[in-house]
C-alpha cells in the first residue's frame, strides 16, 4: 500500500526544514564557516545563522505536530531531525575531504 502524496510531502517538508536548520546551526560555528567558505563570517552572521537555525527547527516541530498530532508528530520530528543532522554532518565531512590534499596512492608506505 502506497502512502498518500500528502503524507510524502509532509515528510519532505519537515525533513527539508530540519536540513536547513542544521545547516544554519553548523554555519553558526566558526570552524564550519572556515571549512565551507574559507573564512570566518563574523559574530553577527553567526548569531543570525544560530537564530534562524533554531527558528527553522521550531517551525519543523510545529509543522510535524500540526500534521500528525502530538504523539506521531513528536516521533516523526525526532526521526527527521536525526536524519537531517546526519545528512548535514555527512556533507561537512565530504566537504572537508574534498578540500583535503591528496596523497599518492590509496596506501601510505611505512618507513
Amino acid at each position: 500500500m502506497m502512502p498518500a502524496p500528502a503524507d510524502l510531502w509532509s515528510h519532505a517538508a519537515v525533513l527539508g526544514l530540519s536540513i536547513v536548520a542544521f545547516a544554519l546551526l553548523a554555519l553558526a560555528m566558526e570552524r564550519h564557516q572556515e571549512a565551507v567558505f574559507g573564512r570566518r563570517l563574523g559574530a553577527a552572521a553567526g548569531g543570525w545563522n544560530r537564530a534562524a537555525g533554531w527558528a527553522a527547527l521550531a517551525l519543523a516541530l510545529v509543522l510535524a505536530v500540526a500534521l500528525r498530532g502530538w504523539s506521531l508528530g513528536l516521533v516523526a520530528f525526532s526521526g527527521h531531525a536525526s536524519l537531517a543532522a546526519g545528512i548535514v554532518y555527512g556533507m561537512l565531512v565530504w566537504q572537508g575531504r574534498r578540500k583535503a590534499p591528496r596523497r599518492h596512492g590509496p596506501y601510505r608506505m611505512r618507513d
